[in-house]
């Protein structure tokens, strides 16, 4: 399939590279940047360009990689008809393609992306849906040519798996953030947290996270739970983190 990637941020570097890997042809890459585009094109051996007008007609698929924030705007640009266009944003909806597009789509992977760090695409969950039944077979036929665990969703789940994935992936390392300067304030390496974080990691891939939660907050020791607040009066931030979110854990716990 002769794919054109809209975009050159973190999903495109890690997408693109695996799609031409996995038999297809990656056509040209646009960029608002010049540079990052001809930084992806070189990767890929192929044509680039930062003006939208540049971006070829002629492929059987374009794939928006592009910040939620400038999908619209950007989409909204192209002069031609394409033979079939999808995002990959989690966030944003299928209807968000101009209604004149005849066959639009999403192919959403759950991840977190990084330039320099390359995606084991084989068992990684990618989330798809077509407006009509030639979308979906293009969708499909390019998501499953990624990974093995494809499966369809409409905006509304992909939306809730998003924010999902925000709570279990940016709020968590938000948290270690937190964790470090903790550990900084008193010359402490975040090392000493590592083992803490493997272990925990290692329970939650084969139990339901809720049965596993431990902590003051869990045992209702408000004797530790109040010297940790004393701890963090401070620092009006992590006080505030700190107790919305032992209020939560007492609170769910009541519930169950």
């Amino acid at each position: 399939m002769n794919i054109v990637f809209i975009g050159s941020g973190n999903v495109a570097t890690q997408m693109a590279p695996a799609l031409k890997e996995n038999g297809h042809d990656i056509l040209c890459v646009y960029s608002r940047s010049i540079k990052n585009a001809k930084a992806l094109s070189t990767i890929l051996g192929c044509n680039y360009c930062n003006k939208v007008q540049d971006i070829p007609s002629n492929a059987d698929l374009y794939i928006v990689t592009l910040q939620d924030d400038f999908i619209e705007k950007i989409i909204n640009q192209l002069n031609f008809q394409p033979a079939c266009i999808v995002h990959t944003s989690g966030s944003k909806p299928l209807d968000i393609f101009p209604k004149r597009f005849m066959n639009t789509g999403v192919i959403y992977p759950l991840q977190t992306f990084t330039k320099n760090r390359k995606t084991n695409w084989a068992t990684l969950p990618i989330f798809i849906e077509g407006n009509n039944s030639k979308s979906r077979i293009v969708v499909s036929k390019v998501a499953h040519s990624l990974s093995k665990n494809v499966q369809k969703a409409n905006s509304l789940k992909r939306q809730q798996m998003h924010l999902a994935a925000v709570f279990a992936n940016n709020f968590v390392n938000h948290l270690y953030s937190l964790s470090s300067e903790l550990l900084k304030n008193e010359k402490i390496s975040f090392d000493v947290l590592k083992p803490i974080i493997l272990e925990t990691t290692e329970r939650i891939l084969s139990a339901d996270p809720a049965k596993i939660q431990t902590g003051p907050a869990k045992r209702k020791d408000f004797t530790t739970i109040k010297k940790h607040l004393n701890l963090l009066k401070a620092d009006k931030n992590k006080l505030k983190v700190y107790k919305t979110i032992t209020e939560s854990i007492i609170h769910t716990t009541k519930s169950k």
